[in-house]
């Protein structure tokens, strides 16, 4: 390579790396391996000193939750033939784009919307989207967020708008939903739409999710929606009380929690030109090839994406490095049926029932504190016990036990509060 280029040494090919920034000391790297076999060995004795899910009992969610994941979405989103983050290319992948139409199907009819995107890279790409394709609709500015949001993809949202969005932060009530008088108040002749979770950061369900589309739509703003599609199978999907665009996270489908991967985002919304034409991502049709009986499988309206266009003339750049995890969902999805998903939705309210209760008979502690209704996850106010959350889960963490997400740092009016699941 040196040669190639013209150059004596490395340093040659560094030179315009500022010397401050060069490293001069002896770089402490081990003895090499004598073989694979040795360095599975040692990378697996590392691993072995964390632990996980399986090893330990787990409160944690907040956005990643351990649901059970049915083999055969591991067994087909493995195969050769599926086994990429690519979403594929026409002519020659047409059975990925059935996949693809198939799980956007399900997702459809799991949501009660038309139309669902390949997904994003996670709920808060998914969100921020959905943001923006409000206001390209409706050609307003101003985003309305709750005051109860996930800090980090409240962060990806702000971060997305930052050059054309005004964000505007309604408060929550005392029970964690949303204000409606304050909303009132918030909302004007510039909003663009109304982003609410259902359930929300902290767990509640959001009971006045139809008022809050009705003050959203009364000023001419669009309802925007965001959901845990595994609370489907017992929820109202959000189109009921109003919601005109869904997003939210694919993960609970089947899919495992990947130290940071393993995350897709969705969006729904009806078929209807003026939201489809919103869509930064690809759409996956099926339409009927010139074989009688035969049909086909390819992108909708292509020219609204970064791929089908110039990267300057896009809605959006996306990527298709989620495609697989779209395929998983839709796997979860066939394989559980409506009958599947009420179980599941039914075995996690009750298993958040009853762990709230027992938590109530401890001394100190307070479960589900906003005293709102909660799905499968909610929040623990250790407080009255005279020691830190930080504290608490040390002692839970020496007995084989990850306790929540400590969030009295997120949100210090709730004192020392984790939120579980």
């Amino acid at each position: 390579m040196l040669d190639f280029l013209g150059m004596e040494s490395l340093d040659d090919l560094h030179k315009n790396v500022p010397d401050e920034l060069m490293f001069k000391g002896e770089m402490d790297i081990p003895e090499a391996f004598g073989s694979e076999y040795e360095m599975r060995r040692y990378v697996e004795e590392l691993l072995d000193r964390d632990g996980d899910g399986k090893k330990y009992l787990n409160f944690l969610g907040a956005g990643c939750w351990q649901h059970y994941v049915p083999a055969i979405c591991d067994e087909v989103n493995s195969r050769g033939e599926f086994l990429t983050a690519y979403g594929g290319e026409p002519y020659n992948e047409l059975g990925r784009f059935q996949t693809q139409f198939e799980y956007q199907s399900l997702v459809a009819e799991l949501v009660g919307m038309d139309v669902v995107n390949v997904p994003a890279i996670d709920w808060a790409q998914a969100a921020a989207t959905t943001c923006a394709m409000a206001q390209r609709k409706t050609g307003r500015k101003q985003i309305v967020l709750p005051e109860i949001l996930d800090p980090e993809k409240r962060a990806v949202i702000e971060n997305f708008g930052r050059a054309t969005t005004e964000f505007v932060t309604v408060a929550c009530a005392e029970d964690g939903q949303i204000d409606l008088e304050d909303l009132k108040k918030k909302i004007g002749k510039d909003t663009a739409g109304v982003y609410f979770e259902n359930p929300n950061y902290l767990g509640v369900i959001e009971t006045r999710g139809e008022e809050i589309s009705r003050i959203a739509h009364e000023a001419g703003a669009e309802s925007l929606v965001g959901v845990d599609p595994i609370t489907l199978g017992v929820m109202a999907p959000p189109p009921e009380y109003g919601a005109d665009i869904v997003c939210g996270e694919l993960q609970p489908l089947g899919i495992h929690m990947n130290y940071g991967g393993g995350l897709a985002g969705f969006m729904a919304t009806r078929d209807e030109e003026d939201y489809v034409n919103e869509y930064p991502s690809r759409l996956f049709g099926i339409a009927p090839t010139t074989h009688p009986g035969e049909y086909g499988f390819g992108d909708v309206a292509y020219d609204r994406t970064s791929f089908g266009n110039l990267r300057d003339g896009a809605k959006e750049y996306v990527g298709t490095q989620a495609a697989l995890w779209g395929l998983t969902a839709g796997v979860y999805l066939a394989t559980m049926g409506p009958a599947g998903m009420e179980e599941v939705g039914q075995t996690c309210m009750q298993n958040a029932r009853y762990a709230v209760q027992k938590l109530n008979e401890i001394n100190g502690i307070k479960a589900n504190s906003l005293g709102g209704h909660y799905f499968k996850e909610f929040v623990v106010d250790f407080s009255a016990t005279g020691k830190t959350v930080a504290e608490i889960h040390k002692i839970l963490l020496s007995e084989g036990i990850f306790g929540g997400k400590d969030i009295s740092g997120e949100f210090p009016r709730l004192g020392q509060s984790a939120l579980y699941c």
